[in-house]
This record gives structure tokens, sequence and C-alpha cells, in this order.
């Protein structure tokens, strides 16, 4: 092996290709079930997957799910696995939790959808002002969807046409978050599929992190809304600095603007979201994936003076199409999940046990890190913990790009996998879920030492 070769966050290439073939021929022999229902089945797809990004995952072909239970997955060649992907938050509270599951099957037995309300939505609307604060809500199926009509609205009470986005940042397929930052301008992202509109029409991004950029752009007087997470996700993960989240709350009130939070990702930071745990005053928040606890579902809301202002503008707008809503959103099973989780399952007990899994993780993995000299490190928010394959906390979207790594992290996500441990496919992100138990935790940073103890060797 040519341990000369250049290094890729301190680890020789040479090492880095070896330990991928390896455990890409690992993971092939062991899967033969697998590999034949995969050849058998898949060619009805488009690229042979349901989700095109479901080739993401860095392991020769997906897994094939036969169950999966608490926090862990079962493929079908029988291989049980310590889920820390949980859905990519999806199933951030475990697989399935038991409340969601005996709510599926009653609200089963009544019909799935009739686009009208029912009890139990009564119910969810008290639950969600209960548990993330006092907003007038309504229902989509994605966060995606989500942002997109909050955005609508936000352009119709501003008067104003641009959204702020922060270089890097992930809101879902909203065509307006589709933004990068080169060279100091805006620009529409590389490789969007069949991109026809200019999206710098309608969208300005800047730095995370950066109140001058931001202050810079609000002056312009064009822009409707900032939306943002309060930690920046789906990339290298990048904390807000001490004054950041504050600062955008003075910047929009002073210059005009609406404060979007997207606690999509972030709803693992604790009880009520980072918002509830951190004090923010966003004007609409949007959260969905774990939020009805895997039941395709999210919720927006606007405080109550936004919802007047909005009311206003309803009441004089022509007749029509708003441009806003799906039919299926808002459907009664929809609504018995929600209330099922927010009252059954987002509790504190969940959420202090998730902290103290993440807390063990947390601190595992930067043991390994230190003990190996490698020059990464590790970053949590509350039940969220990742690892980053560059030496210092990162300021912004550019900085976290520059350490994302794909073919390193790729070659340990599979190995991960062949020892049993499986993280999110787009990035190193782990979760805790209240049915993670110690036990996986301690595998996983075991199979981490492992691999580091071969990279790093």
């Amino acid at each position: 092996m040519d341990d000369s070769s250049p290094l890729i966050a301190g680890v020789p290439q040479a090492r880095i290709d070896l330990l991928a073939r390896r455990e890409a021929l690992r993971f092939r022999t062991a899967r033969p079930r697998t590999a034949a229902a995969l050849a058998e089945g898949a060619g009805a797809f488009l690229d042979g997957v349901p989700m095109h990004w479901m080739k993401d995952w860095p392991m020769p072909f997906p897994m094939l799910v036969a169950e999966a239970k608490g926090a862990t997955i079962t493929d079908i060649d029988g291989f049980a696995l310590d889920d820390f992907c949980l859905g990519d938050t999806g199933s951030m509270f475990g697989h399935s939790p038991v409340p969601v599951a005996r709510a599926i099957r009653q609200q089963a037995r009544h019909g799935l959808t009739y686009m009208l309300p029912t009890e139990a939505a009564l119910e969810a609307g008290r639950l969600l002002t209960e548990r993330f604060g006092d907003f007038r809500w309504q229902i989509a199926t994605t966060a995606t969807d989500a942002n997109r009509f909050a955005l609508r609205v936000a352009r119709a009470v501003t008067g104003r046409r641009k959204v702020l986005v922060f270089n890097g940042c992930y809101h879902g397929t909203v065509d307006d978050t589709m933004v990068a930052l080169q060279d100091g301008r805006t620009v529409a992202r590389p490789g969007l599929v069949g991109q026809v509109a200019d999206l710098t029409e309608t969208a300005v991004a800047v730095e995370f992190n950066d109140l001058a950029a931001v202050e810079r752009a609000l002056k312009t007087g064009e822009v409707a809304a900032i939306l943002t997470e309060p930690v920046m996700t789906n990339s290298c993960m990048v904390l807000p600095r001490a004054d950041f989240l504050a600062g955008l709350r003075t910047l929009t009130r002073a210059h005009g603007a609406l404060l979007i939070i997207d606690e999509t990702h972030t709803l693992s930071s604790g009880l009520g979201g980072y918002t509830a745990v951190h004090g923010l005053d966003p004007d609409i928040f949007v959260v969905g994936k774990c939020v009805a606890g895997g039941m395709p579902t999210a919720v927006w809301g606007l405080r109550p003076d936004l919802a007047d202002r909005f009311a206003a503008y309803d009441a004089t707008r022509p007749v029509g199409h708003s441009g806003m809503g799906t039919t299926l959103s808002a459907n009664p099973m929809q609504f018995t999940c929600l209330r099922a989780t927010l009252a059954e399952v987002m509790t504190p007990k969940a959420y202090a046990t998730m902290e103290r899994g993440a807390e063990r993780l947390s601190r595992g993995l930067a043991r390994v890190i230190r003990d190996h000299g490698a020059p990464w490190h590790v970053v949590r928010v509350g039940a969220r913990v990742e690892f980053i394959c560059a030496p210092a906390p990162l300021k912004n979207g550019t900085e976290a790009a520059a350490a994302h790594q794909p073919a390193l992290e790729a070659a340990i996500h599979v190995a991960l996998v062949n020892r049993g441990c499986l993280i999110a496919p787009f990035h190193n992100m782990m979760l805790i879920s209240p049915a993670t138990r110690p036990l996986q935790i301690d595998r996983l940073i075991l199979a981490f030492d492992e691999i580091l103890t071969e990279l790093f060797a």
C-alpha cells in the first residue's frame, strides 16, 4: 500500500481506496438475496430505484428493508443494523412508536382521507400550540411544501419578491432555495434538472453567520423573508455564532422582512425544537419529517399578528387558485398521528433519554478521533451528532462544503454498515432515538474506532 499518496483529511488516498474496495466486496458478498431481488424487480423504476436519491447511499446497491422497529432496521438477507439514520430524521423517535402505530390502526377503520377535519385535528392544533408556541397552523405533507407555502404568504403580506437564504442551506426542493454564492454573487446551484427560471430574480444567498451581509441584502428593500434553519444541516453541520439568530430577528424587524425558522432537522435540539430551547421568535415556524412519528406530515404556522395581515390580504385578492395546498394534505391519518406524537411520543422524558445517548455518542466519537490524532471534530445539537472530517468548527456553507470528503466518508459509511451500524447517507449525521440503547451507541463507537485504527495506522 502506497502511504505516500495524497492525504485526504489526514488519510492517505491509497488507504481510503483499499478500505472502500474491501468493504464494497464484503457488502456484495453478504447480500445475495438482495442482489437477486434487485436484479429481478428493480427494472420497473427509473434508474432502478423508486426515488432517485436512494442511489446516493454509498453501498454498492441499496439494502431492501424487511422490518424496522425501535432503533433497529433489518434487511431481507437477515442483517439487523443499529439505525442511527432513522429515516434522515423522519423516524427520530424510533420506527413505528407504539402510540403512533396504534393510532394508525384505529384511524384506518374510519377512513384515510376525505378533505374534511376531525376532532383529532382540533386536538392536534391545541397540542401544536402547546408544544411550539402561539401560531396559526396549517398542515402540509412535506416540509418542502410547508416552506413553499410560507414563502407565498411572506411575499403576499410584504409585497416583496425575494427570499434570503444561506449558502449551502437545505429547505427541501423549494426552487427559491436552490441558489448558491459564487464569487460574491447569487447563482443557481449547479446540477439542477430542467431549470429554466432565473432563480436570482427571487432569491439572494449570503453566508451563514455573516450579519453584515444579511444587513446589506435587507437594505435593498427587496427581501420579503429570511428562510433559515437555526443550525445549518444536511451538510457538514454549522452552528450559529452567539449573536447570529438574535441579530437576524433584529435586522428583519428593522427592515420590514419576515423571519421563517425551518426546524425540520433541528427538532433534535430539545422539546419544542431549537426555537423553544433557545427562545427564538420567528414570524413563521416550519417543521416536518418526525412531527407525526414518521407519517408524512409537516406543519407551518403564522404568528397571530401575521395571520391577521394575511387574512386582510386574502380578503382582497381575486377569487381563484392560491397556489397553496395539496389534496392529500391535512388528511385524518396525519391528524391522528400528530396527536399521538405530540401527546405521547414527543415528551420531556423522551428528549432526556435522547440527550443522554447523544452525549454518550459525542464523547465516544471525540475520544476515538483524539486517540488516533485525526484532524477531525464532532458537533452535537441535542440528539443529533456528526463527525466532520475537518479540524475545527465550521462558520458557513463554504467551509462546510470544503470539509465534506465524499470518497473518505463513503468508505467509512460502508465499513460501518458491514459492522452493523447505519448512519445517514448524505453526510455523517447520527441520531439518537428514545429507543436507542447504550449498547447500540457503544457498538457504533467501537466500529468507528476499528475503522480509524486502519485509516490512521
